[in-house]
């Protein structure tokens, strides 16, 4: 999520008032990075985890006679229509509203200037386009910030799945000395310290004693993220049954995508986002992709098995999201593509089946959320001032 996290193009419209409506896409309608292209691998390091989130039950899906649809619904599964539920953190409207009100709100990081919009901006795919983001003071962070866009899928948060969900991994930049560099008392006196955030924390939490927390702040939280998934991607369109959906290259790069083992990771309905694979496991990738310094997953735990291991990211909107891998060091989709097939696969790969797998790729842009920003509680002669 926030500023230079390691998390997690549309057209936005930006206003000052969140709308409700009815199903959890639409209780709001106000509301990286990019993503490394990784885990191609037909015999993973790590195996995988089984996805948190309720996929569409298959006997909502059209029947239909089309080969290669019929074989990519073994492997893939399309965004569903409505956000999912987040185990054991039911969304309602009231949340929802304090979700996105914290989420544009800069005053939640010490300096009051970087929001979780400054590093996932909601015009730029949930991501921010950069290879790493500035964080405390312009500091950059170790790694590129994932998108936060259809995170609510991921099986765990972060490169290294550090955090097992999105209320987790809410609260990691906000307290992180690099990113937000709030210290944790500071972000609940901050939010206490303005009228109407009592109000609404009241209103989101009812019945709770103490409603103004850091944990309520990052529930809250991770109930408006997951409103941003985004449905009706092409590819979607076609596993429901469309065979026109997908053009002739972008069907022959889906066959190429499953022929030469991408889809052993990146699979699901985030295609991706549900487990944990080394890069680099068949050939190393160059020190520009993968420095020897950032081992991955053995930093959380601490096996040496699991150095360069990370978790599988989705593939989702990877057209709007470079620059691409956990480095940000690829601005180029194809030159990722080639990246990933030789690390990952040991193949190269001819000019004509990369642009086939690039016109596949882009078939993953689904519709972008469509975000009202929010008004935020006015500040006062009695609201902490921001660290300098």
């Amino acid at each position: 999520m926030h500023a230079a996290s390691d998390h997690s193009g549309g057209h936005v419209r930006s206003q000052r008032r969140p709308r409700l409506a009815a199903g959890c896409r639409s209780i709001l309608l106000a509301a990286s990075v990019s993503l490394l292209v990784a885990g191609c691998n037909k015999a993973p390091q790590t195996a995988a985890a089984p996805n948190p989130v309720p996929l569409v039950a298959s006997s909502a899906i059209p029947a239909t006679t089309d080969p290669l649809i019929l074989r990519a619904r073994g492997l893939f599964q399309p965004i569903p229509t409505t956000a999912p539920d987040l185990p054991g953190n039911p969304a309602t409207a009231e949340k929802v509203a304090l979700g996105a009100m914290l989420y544009f709100d800069p005053r939640i990081s010490a300096t009051h200037s970087i929001s979780c919009a400054s590093c996932h901006n909601m015009g730029l795919g949930g991501a921010d386009n950069s290879p790493t983001s500035a964080g405390f003071h312009g500091t950059r962070g170790g790694r590129n910030s994932p998108t936060v866009f259809n995170a609510a899928f991921n099986f765990a948060q972060f490169w290294d799945g550090r955090a097992k969900d999105l209320a987790e991994q809410a609260g990691g930049p906000m307290v992180n000395p690099v990113e937000m560099a709030s210290p944790k008392q500071h972000v609940a006196e901050q939010l206490a310290a303005l009228p109407q955030y009592r109000t609404e924390f009241a209103r989101a939490f009812a019945g709770d004693a103490n409603p103004v927390s850091l944990a309520n702040a990052q529930t809250a939280l991770a109930v408006f993220e997951a409103t941003l998934f985004t449905p009706n991607a092409p590819f979607d369109r076609f596993l429901r049954g469309d065979a026109a959906a997908l053009g002739a290259d972008q069907r022959a790069g889906l066959t190429l995508f499953m022929d030469k083992g991408c889809s052993a990771c990146h699979a699901g309905v985030n295609i991706g986002g549900a487990m944990y694979a080394k890069f680099g496991a068949v050939a190393v990738p160059d020190a520009q992709y993968r420095p020897v310094g950032d081992k991955g997953r053995s930093a959380v735990t601490g096996r040496p098995a699991d150095d360069y291991v990370f978790k599988v990211p989705s593939l989702r909107n990877i057209a709007l999201t470079a620059p691409y891998f956990h480095t940000g060091s690829e601005q180029d989709l194809a030159k990722a593509v080639n990246v990933m097939a030789r690390a990952q696969l040991g193949q190269s790969l001819t000019t004509a089946e990369t642009a086939q797998i690039v016109a596949f790729l882009k078939s993953l842009t689904g519709d972008q959320p469509r975000i009202v920003e929010p008004q935020l509680p006015v500040s006062d002669a009695g609201s902490p001032l921001p660290d300098k």
